[in-house]
């Protein structure tokens, strides 16, 4: 048997001002994800290691919507899967490039038209509510 941890959680939600002032306006990632065949899952944006693998990612009506597992046969897999088990880690951030923004008037940019590179699990998220949670643990154990 080889454990994976399956998460799900809202990785951008739609409306919402992250910490540097910019939101995500809905339809932002359908031109990304209608052609991306593969989104990493990364743990704090670092590319060296990937942790796992996103088996669903699909814009909702709330915003980015990702479910995937981690994989703890590597060392990076299996800390990240012991943080998160433990609640240490919580947080969901995406890596993305901007296609097309407006500025806001506060401040930051309403993010139109994103091409998205990655989803990272992350400690501290730059939009605070991007969460994820654990799905139910009968379910965090498959066949080798």
């Amino acid at each position: 048997m080889t454990d994976t941890l399956v998460i799900e959680g809202h990785a951008s939600l739609f409306g919402l001002a992250d910490l540097g002032g910019d939101v995500v306006a809905r339809g932002a990632f359908a031109a990304s994800l209608a052609t991306r065949r593969t989104i990493p899952m990364l743990f704090q944006h670092d590319p060296s290691e990937p942790v796992g693998l996103w088996t669903s990612i699909t814009e909702d009506a709330r915003g980015l919507f990702v479910r995937g597992e981690i994989l703890t046969s590597g060392a990076r897999g299996r800390a990240t899967a012991a943080l998160v088990r433990r609640g240490a880690v919580d947080g969901l951030s995406i890596g993305f490039r901007t296609r097309a923004a407006t500025p806001r008037e506060a401040r930051g940019r309403v993010l139109t038209a994103i091409d998205l590179w990655e989803v990272s699990i992350v400690t501290f998220p730059m939009l605070p509510q991007a969460r994820l949670r654990l799905v139910a643990p009968a379910r965090n154990r498959v066949a080798a």
